[in-house]
């Protein structure tokens, strides 16, 4: 069994944005040679997540707001008071989130459900530079 491990570099624009990665894991995916295993897609950083969702404006933008609801970022934050960074809404939604997904590929496809998109949510306050890992294991 191999352990291929790639990764995927994106400028974000901050606060929930919400980025189709499906296609970068698909090609990466590609350049492995690899027929059948899974893909680990992880985030480091607490202010990011990895998740699926049928990636159409009328969801991203309802996501966004079930985020907003859930975690508002005009809500009052302990780590606000002890750091004074302003995103403690951030830290919530990726811990609600979670900052990897693990998808199965056979015969050098993703498994992916008809609607499914891989995406990346930018929950940070503020632009940042990110690099999501990709663990490919498989034959």
């Amino acid at each position: 069994m191999a352990v291929i491990t790639k990764k995927i570099k994106l400028s974000t624009e901050g606060k929930t944005d919400i980025i189709d990665i499906t296609s970068e894991v698909s090609s990466q995916l590609g350049e492995c040679q690899l027929k059948k295993g899974v893909v680990v897609v992880f985030i480091p950083g607490a202010t990011g997540a990895i998740t699926v969702l049928e990636y159409e404006p009328g969801l991203v933008k309802d996501l966004k707001e079930a985020l907003e609801v859930i975690a508002p970022q005009d809500g009052v934050y302990a780590h606000n008071k002890k750091w004074g960074d302003m995103n403690g809404y951030s830290h919530i939604r990726a811990a609600l989130l979670g900052p990897s997904l693990s998808v199965p590929f056979i015969n050098g496809n993703l498994q992916l459900g008809r609607w499914q998109q891989i995406i990346f949510i930018e929950l940070d306050n503020r632009p940042r530079s990110r690099e999501i890992i990709l663990q490919f294991s498989g034959e």
